[in-house]
C-alpha cells in the first residue's frame, strides 16, 4: 500500500468515508439528511461512480475506506464495484489484503465483508470504465497471487487474533479444499487445520471437520 493510500485509512466512521467520496466526486450537499446520513450519501454517489469512464486517482483510497467501513455486507458493493471497474480487481483486492494484514479489528472485519464484492463479475455494458468496444487490459484484473495473499493473511490472522469473532470471520471464509491453496501455503494450512481441530469453539471445529471430510 502506498503512502497516499495509507492516508486514506484514517477515517473512523462510515459517514466520514462516504462524505469524502461525495466531496471528491463533487456531489451536492446531501449530508444534512436527518436520518441515516451515511447511507443517503452512499446512495447519492452510487450512480455517478458507475457512470464515469474514469475516476481520479485520489478517489481510490477513500473508496476503499468507504467499502471497509460500510457496516452492511450488501451495500459495501456500491463502493467496491466502481473501484474494480475503474482501478482494476487486482488493485482493489490488494488494498483489502493490506487492511486484513495491518488494519484494526474493525477494518479487518470490513475487509472480509468487502472481499466478496471484489469478485463482482465484469460486464462491458455495466460501466464506461470497462473500456471502448468492450476491451480491457487483463493485467488490471489478474489476481491469482493476490487471492493467495488473502488466504495467507486470513490464516495468520486466525493464528494471531485474540478476538474469537475475528477468528470466526477469517476462518469460516476460507475454502475447505486443499486444492484451493497453492503448494506454498500447504504448511500454513496444515498448522491452521491442526489448531482448528482442537479449538474450543464449535464452529471452528466444524470448519476443520469439513476440511477433513474433503481430504485436506
Amino acid at each position: 500500500m502506498t503512502e497516499d493510500e495509507q492516508s486514506g485509512m484514517e477515517p473512523h466512521s462510515f459517514l466520514t468515508c462516504a462524505t469524502e467520496v461525495a466531496r471528491l466526486l463533487g456531489v451536492g450537499d446531501v449530508s444534512m439528511k436527518p436520518n441515516d446520513q451515511a447511507r443517503h450519501l452512499a446512495f447519492a454517489v452510487r450512480k455517478p461512480l458507475l457512470e464515469r469512464a474514469s475516476l481520479p486517482a485520489e478517489l481510490f483510497a477513500p473508496l476503499m475506506a468507504a467499502a471497509v467501513y460500510d457496516p452492511d455486507p450488501s451495500f459495501c458493493r456500491w463502493f467496491v464495484e466502481p473501484a474494480v471497474y475503474a482501478f482494476g480487481r487486482r488493485r482493489v483486492m490488494a488494498a483489502l489484503v493490506d487492511y486484513l494484514r495491518i488494519g484494526t479489528d474493525a477494518e479487518r472485519a470490513g475487509a472480509v465483508r468487502a472481499w466478496y464484492s471484489a469478485h463482482v463479475p465484469l460486464r462491458a455494458d455495466r460501466s464506461p470504465a470497462y473500456g471502448p468496444g468492450g476491451v480491457r487490459d487483463p493485467a488490471l484484473d489478474e489476481s491469482q497471487d493476490i487471492k493467495a495473499a488473502w488466504l495467507e493473511a486470513s490464516m495468520r490472522v486466525f493464528a494471531e487474533a485474540d478476538d474469537l469473532q475475528m477468528r470466526h470471520r477469517v476462518l469460516l471464509g476460507l475454502p475447505t479444499s486443499r486444492t484451493a491453496y497453492p503448494p506454498s501455503l500447504h504448511e500454513l494450512l496444515d498448522s491452521t487445520l491442526a489448531s482448528a481441530r482442537v479449538h474450543p469453539d464449535l464452529y471452528i471445529r466444524r470448519w476443520a471437520a469439513a476440511a477433513d471430510h474433503e481430504g485436506v
